[in-house]
């Protein structure tokens, strides 16, 4: 018996080591074309994805960029990460070409960790479902169209401060802010407000946010793991909610134009077809992964920054208490409000500079292309990263210096600052991230000021910067809570 099982063992490690050989150089030969971009492959099957992530998880994801840059001394280079042979497009002309080549040359990639966690539920796959849903967000996401919700915001905002943030000396602010931007994701998305509810979805989608961009093992305990439950528990959790309103909006008791949801259900395409519901519901799960985790790191970085610069803080508190003190008793932000906040923008539009929840992200050739003399052939991925100029001194003197002003007059170079994308491919929630970061900057600066708890806490960027311990922060209450 004990023969037996080490033969069976000795079959098994065989076969083991025969198919890590046949990965290992059918993902080789992949690199094997004429006049790549220079690079390493980096170790078998892995490549060099512990240091993609290893920089990111150490709070400086733009080394594994700027190493390669030195090294190689060209702003294309090649290497192997989340598994897939990749080129690492870097600068405002790479990154001109990639949006400007949108479904032209390249098209939208994710790793398979994202398309497990996301998996397609209709017969119409993931592309064609993005192409679709690009097409109907601008009806809802456009400035004209989000005027109207920014009522709804401040609303959401003072309820939000006034039952989390007031009466107490500290706060944790990174899941306050996650707080704020997922109750408003979905009061606007799918005009969920129970507060219960909200709150059962709520940790499923943390768990969601920790799995996308994390080593695929699924195996019980680990992140990738949490985030498949987790995703189905909350795709379940929305076909219900898609199925109510279906049902609401055929005897008349939701209207059809009050959020996102509607429009899905109520809008076809060129040829007359609905999105079934699956369809929906895994829509509007992207939809609320988007809507609220890069604007609640954004949000909370805001407030550190702002407790680390005093002079920046006296700056945004005076443009907003002007527009606090212009407003009635009770009357809320309104459109002409937001248009007023240029110096606070440009504060914002700084922080996503220096601490970009979007650190990049992926695309795939259409076909083989030769980009700056090199050659791209079909199979390997595209990885264009916001920091190459975000953290660029050739694009932005003292990068690591905070200084709103860079954004006043023209503001930085075409597709040099890029937190929303650029060009033809901009991430059409860019109005909707804007709002959302204003209305939360308008509402705790005239409220309270604060300092830090921690001198240095250790940020770490997997796949969104975070403080390791949240942020906790001491309040100062201002004393005219009045307003």
């Amino acid at each position: 018996m004990a023969d037996f099982l080490i033969s069976l063992l000795i079959l098994f490690l065989s076969f083991i080591s025969l198919t890590l050989f046949v990965l290992f150089y059918k993902h080789k030969s992949l690199f094997s074309y004429p006049n790549t971009p220079p690079g390493a492959i980096g170790l078998p099957i892995i490549g060099e994805s512990l240091e993609f992530l290893s920089t990111g998880w150490k709070g400086e994801p733009e080394k594994f960029i700027f190493d390669r840059l030195n090294k190689y001394k060209s702003d294309i280079f090649k290497t192997s990460i989340v598994g897939v042979p990749a080129a690492i497009f870097c600068g405002p002309a790479c990154n001109k070409f990639l949006f400007s080549n949108e479904n032209k040359l390249v098209t939208s990639w994710w790793p398979d960790s994202v398309n497990k966690i996301f998996p397609a539920s209709t017969e119409i796959n993931s592309k064609e479902s993005a192409i679709r849903l690009k097409k109907l967000l601008p009806r809802f996401l456009k400035p004209e169209a989000l005027q109207r919700y920014i009522g709804v915001m401040d609303e959401l905002a003072q309820r939000h401060f006034a039952s989390s943030w007031e009466n107490r000396e500290q706060v944790l602010v990174f899941p306050l802010a996650k707080s704020f931007t997922f109750s408003l994701a979905c009061r606007l998305f799918v005009s969920l407000e129970d507060r219960i509810h909200v709150e059962r979805l709520s940790e499923p989608f943390q768990n969601i946010a920790a799995g996308i961009i994390s080593m695929p093992i699924d195996l019980p305990g680990t992140p990738f793991n949490r985030a498949i439950k987790a995703s189905n528990f909350v795709r379940k959790e929305l076909l219900s909610i898609v199925r109510q309103r279906k049902s609401d909006l055929a005897e008349g008791k939701a209207s059809p134009t009050q959020d996102i949801l509607s429009h899905m259900l109520l809008t076809c395409d060129e040829i007359g077809q609905y999105m079934n519901e699956s369809a929906i519901a895994d829509n509007i799960l992207g939809l609320l992964i988007g809507g609220h985790d890069t604007t609640s790191a954004a949000c909370t970085f805001i407030v550190k920054y702002l407790a680390e610069l005093p002079q920046i803080y006296d700056s945004v508190y005076r443009e907003q208490m002007e527009i606090a003190k212009a407003k009635g008793a009770g009357e809320l932000l309104k459109w002409e409000d937001i248009q007023k906040m240029k110096y606070s923008w440009n504060v914002a539009c700084e922080v996503l500079r220096l601490a970009s929840p979007l650190q990049g992200a992926f695309r795939e050739p259409i076909n083989d292309f030769v980009f700056n003399g090199f050659y791209i052939p079909k199979g390997w991925k595209l990885y264009w990263s916001s920091n190459s100029t975000h953290k660029n001194h050739a694009y932005f003197p003292e990068p690591y210096k905070f200084d709103p002003s860079r954004f006043e007059g023209n503001g930085p170079a075409p597709y040099t600052f890029v937190p929303f994308g650029g060009g033809p491919r901009m991430c059409p929630g860019k109005e909707y991230a804007k709002l959302e970061i204003l209305v939360f900057m308008h509402n705790l600066v005239k409220r309270f000021k604060w300092t830090k708890l921690m001198d240095k806490e250790k940020i770490i960027v997997d796949p969104l910067p975070i403080p390791e311990k949240g942020l906790p922060v001491r309040l100062f209450p201002h004393k005219y809570l009045s307003l």
